[in-house]
């Protein structure tokens, strides 16, 4: 099963930046979903709303992604 949180280290990784940078856009990517009304963990991002606000990827375009 998929973890549905990526911490800073795959942040970092998938956007080829370095901690500090992955840092400040999980807090930025939280300080959305915190104005939403979501709950948030500090230092980490939900998988899904990473993938659409950074790839423009919703529900319906992630399942049609190809690896």
């Amino acid at each position: 099963m998929e973890n549905k949180f990526m911490r800073v280290e795959e942040v970092a990784a998938e956007l080829g930046v370095s901690a500090s940078y992955a840092y400040k856009v999980i807090r930025r990517l939280n300080d959305e979903l915190k104005a939403k009304g979501f709950v948030t963990i500090a230092g980490r991002i939900n998988r899904q709303y990473f993938n659409e606000r950074v790839y423009g990827l919703g529900k319906e375009d992630h399942n049609n992604v190809r690896s």
